[in-house]
């Protein structure tokens, strides 16, 4: 009988979404955010794939990255983004967007507060529908399609600020993004231990979420995305609040997911860890992309250096 109930309880947060979906729009216009992300399930978190230079603005070409296991078309990239534009009111957030990404790639995206790097998550998993430009999932136009679909097409997502079931065990907090592709109670329940043992967190999983430190927290949220079975995972800052051995921990994770074929977006500040882990950086500023490359031209790109890195920066450091 308490089985059932905690049962019906997790599926009704999964359902619910509620305590998730207002992360996706911190520092929007409240005009903006009001009604977006209706029918969200709280594991979703979306994935990613490399870009062609088509000649557009804003377009760029991602050549390198990991080839490992991968899934479907290898010729077709699990995401692209063709001149993705979002304006709110006056203020022009995303314009003319275009990258792609290949199955299997970890991609960094990086630039100054405000260049429009969460907006542009927002709008690839469908907590924002794109003014103009097409977010194609698979070869499919997915713009605009609400993010429950989008995890059930194979894209996840974690998100920077943590809101976790804090009275709910590990397990349990994972199992509420199960539901999207478990067919069953027995299911749900499987797809999370899976999850929760592929981020090393198999010895706490019977662990109440509120004794958990920053790093588990940061891991279990990361499991519960990976419990929807994505083959694309966006990750917002992921190492926010990390110590530097904690941020070696997730790191390891990270690349673990991406040999295990697991196509990565990560949204990080942290330079000298993303230096050590993306195959490539994509670079908004002002809401464009200002560049695209591999680590070692990016961080030493004039243009970079100005508009982000500051001067004092040396990827030496990292």
């Amino acid at each position: 009988m308490a089985s059932q109930a905690m049962s019906s309880t997790l599926r009704g947060m999964a359902d619910g979404a509620a305590a998730f979906v207002p992360m996706a729009f911190e520092g929007l216009p409240a005009s903006e955010a009001a009604g977006m992300g209706a029918g969200a399930s709280p594991g979703a978190v979306p994935a990613a794939s490399p870009v062609r230079d088509d000649g557009a603005s804003g377009s760029g070409s991602i050549a390198s990255g990991n080839d490992t296991a991968p899934r479907g078309d290898a010729a077709v990239p699990i995401l692209e983004v063709r001149k993705v534009s979002r304006r709110f009111g006056g203020l022009q957030a995303v314009r003319d967007v275009s990258f792609s990404v290949r199955r299997g790639m970890i991609l960094g995206i990086i630039g100054p507060n405000g260049a429009g790097k969460t907006t542009l998550f927002n709008l690839l998993n469908g907590f924002l529908r794109p003014d103009t430009g097409m977010v194609l999932v698979n070869g499919v136009d997915m713009a605009g399609r609400k993010p429950h679909v989008l995890c059930a097409a194979g894209m996840g997502r974690t998100f920077q600020v943590m809101r976790p079931f804090m009275r709910l065990t590990v397990l349990q907090n994972v199992q509420v993004g199960a539901y999207v592709k478990a067919d069953s109670e027995a299911h749900a329940r499987e797809l999370a231990r899976q999850a929760v043992r592929r981020v090393g967190l198999a010895d706490c999983a019977d662990q109440v979420a509120s004794t958990l430190t920053t790093r588990q927290l940061r891991l279990m949220e990361l499991a519960r995305a990976l419990a929807g079975q994505p083959d694309l995972l966006l990750l917002d800052e992921t190492l926010a609040g990390l110590g530097a051995g904690e941020v070696d921990d997730v790191l390891a994770v990270i690349r673990s997911l991406s040999r295990e074929g697991v196509t990565i977006v990560i949204i990080e500040h942290t330079m000298q860890a993303m230096v050590r882990l993306v195959d490539q950086f994509l670079v908004l500023d002002h809401g464009e992309v200002l560049v695209m490359g591999d680590p070692a031209s990016i961080t030493q790109d004039t243009r970079v250096v100005e508009a982000y890195l500051g001067k004092k920066w040396s990827a030496k450091d990292a």
